[in-house]
């Protein structure tokens, strides 16, 4: 089993930055890909970025392209989400997300896909 934990988020106005950290507990071996998934009021979860356990592999949605970057250091069992000219849009609850089973066909997109989830971290664009 994978435990996941939230940090960094918080108000911060519009132009900010925010970094937003996930550490992981347990089989932290088995994390082959973690994910950042946000889900604002009223929305549906999606995926902002995720990237696999070596990190060559990444993924953005188009909204957050250029502003958001995601990076992993396995040697402290932690994802990061660095998240540069935020927008009020952003506003959201932010999740980590790990996928624990190695598995060739990567589908980032689907919330399915991952095994194991954090509490969430609230974000607050403000304008």
């Amino acid at each position: 089993q994978v435990q996941l934990a939230e940090s960094g988020g918080g108000l911060v106005q519009a132009g900010g930055s925010l970094r937003l950290s996930c550490a992981a507990s347990g089989r932290t071996f088995s994390t082959y890909a973690m994910g950042w998934f946000r889900q604002a009021p009223g929305k549906e979860r999606q995926l902002v970025a995720a990237i696999t356990w070596t990190g060559s592999s990444t993924y953005y949605a188009n909204s957050v392209k250029g502003r958001f970057t995601i990076s992993r250091d396995n040697a402290k069992n932690t994802v990061y989400l660095q998240m540069n000219s935020l927008k009020p849009e952003d506003t959201a609850e932010y999740y980590c997300a790990t996928r624990s089973t190695f598995d060739y066909n990567v589908r980032w997109l689907d919330p399915l896909w991952y095994d194991y989830w954090g509490q969430g971290t609230q974000v607050t664009v403000s304008s």
